[in-house]
């Protein structure tokens, strides 16, 4: 496992982390005992960063993970999310005093006195313009109940907005062979301002993995099966925004010019990995087979010049109309 700084936070995590939703619900059925086994083998595979929320299965994926700290002897960082919980999900429930309460929940399902890493969650475009909400994050930190904080982002713009806040330290944003528009501006910002980069969704909620076809189904408790148009929350947090017979396509694409000795999960991951700006990617891993083929996407040789031409070539082609001017 290659390691790197996670901005602001100074954390040297491994630059592939476990993102825990998929252990957590709304991903089909999952066991508790087959996730702490995975979670396991995050942990003998050199993961040290881990993310969560919680609202990813009310609480259930942050449980599992203080089960997992708790019996690790070694520090692993652990990042939750919190602004999820209200309902409705409007701009003006993001107040220090709700987050305080969601974070007091986050504290006792984790079983720690301080968060590693607090995010907002997908907040509404408009609470990045509330001075107060940062400035009582800035408190929290002071209170020693969150060592620092960032934002978990839709979109570009948000992401250039929160970066005006001094101590923000990291940003969590899609960013996958489906959405190229992060390096545009927002990375370079980020490297200047040193905002740790979150990659989330990278495998554009396993299309990217090249498993899927024209038949597959989903459960019915699966975002995938009931979220394609942005019924329970941003489309865009489902297969990336991309229709999905055209992520197919492009999928089709992609596999016939990735490198032969490696899956497709992996050509997806070590993509992004390529991008020096990136601090980790997060993918998800329901049992210890999937983890495995996640992290060994680390010790992959880089991509070679005329593959990451032609993984722009396929966007611009086929996706960037979908989703450049919408995220």
């Amino acid at each position: 496992m290659k390691y790197r700084i996670l901005g602001k936070t100074g954390y040297e995590i491994s630059e592939v982390s476990f993102g825990s939703w998929a252990i957590g619900g709304t991903w089909g059925p999952v066991e508790d005992e087959t996730s702490m086994k995975a979670l396991q083998e995050a942990i003998d595979q050199g993961v040290n960063f881990f993310d969560t929320a919680d609202v990813y299965g009310d609480g259930r994926s942050e449980k599992l993970l203080g089960k997992l700290a708790n019996s690790h002897k070694d520090k692993i960082y652990i990042a939750t999310k919190a602004g999820r919980r209200l309902d409705p999900h409007v701009a003006s429930g993001y107040t220090i005093e709700n987050i305080r309460k969601f974070l007091e929940r986050s504290l006792t399902n984790l079983d720690v006195e301080r968060v590693d890493l607090l995010q907002l969650h997908c907040p509404p475009s408009e609470v990045y313009d509330d001075q107060e909400l940062f400035y009582g994050l800035d408190q929290l930190v002071k209170e020693g109940k969150i060592a620092h904080y960032g934002v978990s982002v839709e979109k570009v713009s948000e992401a250039l907005r929160a970066m005006d806040y001094e101590h923000l330290a990291t940003v969590q944003i899609i960013y996958n062979m489906f959405r190229l528009k992060p390096e545009e501006e927002f990375f370079p910002k980020a490297r200047e301002n040193n905002v740790g980069v979150i990659a989330r969704v990278p495998l554009a909620s396993g299309m990217l993995t090249g498993k899927m076809t024209p038949q597959t189904t989903f459960a019915k408790d699966d975002h995938r099966a009931f979220n394609r148009h942005g019924e329970a929350f941003d489309k865009g947090e489902t297969f990336s925004g991309v229709p999905y017979d055209i992520g197919l396509e492009a999928v089709d694409r992609l596999m016939k010019i990735k490198p032969e000795h490696i899956s497709m999960a992996q050509f997806a991951l070590k993509w992004i990995l390529m991008n020096p700006d990136v601090s980790c990617v997060i993918p998800g891993g329901k049992n210890p087979d999937q983890v495995r083929q996640n992290t060994n996407s680390s010790k992959i040789e880089s991509l070679s010049d005329e593959i990451m031409v032609k993984v722009q070539e396929i966007y611009n082609e086929l996706i960037r109309s979908e989703v450049h001017q919408l995220w």
